[in-house]
């Protein structure tokens, strides 16, 4: 039995771009921000790809020097605009200064400097505290640093769980002078742009939430799709499908009530909505419970033994392949993030005669490589 999870209005975005959509070219008269926007290694070009679209930049994102999971980008429009990226980690407002140590930054103009950039901050997002993440935060220079801006801004300086982050590091590029100076970075909003508001209900082994808003920018956000999601879990693949833009129906499956309970509250914390169905997700039963013709598929299986063993891994892939081909509609896309990729490998050379594989992506997640598959009905 299908039941509805049911969600109010979608929040508002603030200067989204639909899918697809060029970035808008910049007006002369207005100055841009340089901003540091951090993401999961392996989703960089997602990441440039969604900002491009999302926000107003001059020019097209870069790599920063000696990173592997930061890009620059110089941004024209209001900084609420960021709260729409969904594959990004954080964003950080970048403040460059040519000068030789930090001690420097406690003078009068470097000092407004970083005081307007938590202002900013602070108008995006409210925050009551701050914090340093720096070599040497706990020294006299930063003492003194956290004093002065304490007294600027009426926030608390809690080194340990302070909301608002600055970071404090050498500067990626020379300066004027030829030394690289001293970049500040100063968060944006009191909480990291990956830790979702709507995730109420936890479940072990749930998606990574940029990893689940890179597979949707990857699989295409059609408003006629019908969005199917096997092995649903908490429900966060649904949640970033849904807040992405409208689909025509979309159904969530999983074996456990348990899940199907998590998924049911997270959407309606998001204020999105989908019907939720106890089902088997890799056999006939599935078609028997939600029938055929979806266009986006979306799954995460189990991987390990947290939701089940290594010893079922390949009947369950092999599985989940054959069953999302009996109930996909001819051309359908299936988006996969599996952990067991030489499983998954073996199972799509067997099923070479339902999935054309579009393309692979590979993610580095805390310790955890695992891969996206974007997959084409054959």
């Amino acid at each position: 039995m299908a039941k509805r999870a049911r969600g109010g209005t979608p929040p508002a975005h603030h200067g989204s771009h639909p899918v697809g959509r060029r970035p808008r070219s910049r007006p002369p008269a207005r100055r841009s921000t340089s901003l540091e926007l951090t993401f999961l290694p392996g989703l960089g070009d997602v990441l440039a790809d969604e900002a491009s679209e999302v926000l107003m930049l001059d020019g097209a994102p870069t790599a920063v020097p000696g990173r592997e999971d930061a890009l620059d980008v110089s941004h024209w429009g209001p900084l609420t605009a960021v709260l729409d990226l969904r594959t990004a980690v954080a964003a950080f407002v970048v403040l460059r200064f040519d000068v030789p140590r930090p001690k420097s930054l406690t003078s009068g103009d470097h000092l407004q400097r970083i005081v307007d950039a938590m202002y900013s901050s602070l108008r995006v997002g409210s925050s009551s505290s701050f914090r340093f993440e720096a070599a040497g935060s706990d020294s006299t220079v930063f003492a003194r640093l956290a004093e002065l801006l304490a007294e600027a801004t009426g926030l608390r300086y809690d080194e340990a769980q302070g909301e608002l982050v600055l970071r404090v590091r050498r500067g990626a590029r020379p300066g004027a002078s030829g030394d690289p100076g001293w970049d500040v970075l100063v968060r944006i909003g009191a909480r990291p742009l990956s830790a979702r508001r709507w995730r109420v209900a936890d479940y072990p082994g749930a998606a990574n939430a940029t990893i689940a808003a890179a597979m949707v920018r990857l699989g295409g956000v059609e408003a006629e799709d019908r969005v199917l999601n096997l092995m649903c879990g908490s429900g966060t693949l649904l949640v970033e499908r849904l807040s992405a833009g409208p689909a025509a129906e979309a159904i969530g499956v999983d074996l456990s009530a348990d899940a199907l309970t998590a998924s049911s509250e997270n959407l309606g914390a998001a204020a999105v909505d989908a019907a939720l169905v106890n089902a088997d997700c890799t056999g006939p039963a599935l078609t028997e419970a939600v029938g055929t013709g979806w266009d986006l598929l979306l799954a995460d299986p189990p991987w390990g033994d947290l939701h089940g063993t290594h010893a079922t891994s390949a009947e369950v892939h092999a599985g989940m392949l054959q069953a999302a081909y009996d109930v996909a509609a001819p051309g359908a896309r299936f988006v996969v993030l599996t952990h067991e990729v030489k499983v998954m490998e073996r199972c799509l050379r067997d099923a070479d005669a339902l999935w054309r594989v579009r393309s692979t992506t590979r993610v580095f997640a805390k310790g955890h490589h695992p891969r996206i598959y974007v997959l084409d009905r054959t």
